[in-house]
């Protein structure tokens, strides 16, 4: 098995890593929970393990995935588009995580966006990038692996 991931991002670099990470991460509509009262807006995923060595996917025949949580603090307002939280049955591909800053240099805040396969979003007033992914388990074989077609 490959090591767990924890990682941590404080600016758009770093968010840029989560990304990667959390490219072709599944997801069910009805875990998302967002708190307005303390900012906090945590996504349980099954993450495509796309860091696992080469040598080590030999052990699950194919890919792996892993269960995970991403985690965004200091979150002022959550828009969604073609997202419905309340749709236990609806799945969604997450595809990318994106931040575009505000306008005023000064201010550390933003928008960060995530996007998902088929359409849809999320988009998430911050006051600055605070956001966490961390593998909460063991890994299990993924039925194949994903592929996007241009």
């Amino acid at each position: 098995m490959s090591e767990t991931l924890k990682l941590m991002a404080l600016d758009a670099e770093d968010l840029l890593v989560i990304s990667a990470h959390v490219q072709d991460s599944v997801l069910r509509s009805s875990e998302i929970e967002y708190s307005p009262s303390n900012g906090q807006l945590i996504i349980p995923i099954n993450r495509f393990a796309w860091d696992a060595p080469s040598a080590r996917r030999l052990l699950f025949k194919k890919y792996q995935r892993r269960r995970s949580v991403l985690h965004f603090s200091r979150v002022t307002l959550l828009k969604s588009n073609m997202i419905d939280r309340r749709d236990d049955a609806e799945v969604k591909s997450l595809l990318s995580v994106t931040f575009h800053a505000a306008a005023d240099e000064n201010d550390p805040g933003g928008q960060i966006m995530l996007n998902f396969g088929g359409g849809g979003g999320l988009l998430l007033e911050v006051e600055c990038i605070e956001a966490q992914l961390t593998d909460l388990g063991a890994a299990w074989q993924a039925s194949s692996k994903p592929e996007h077609h241009l």
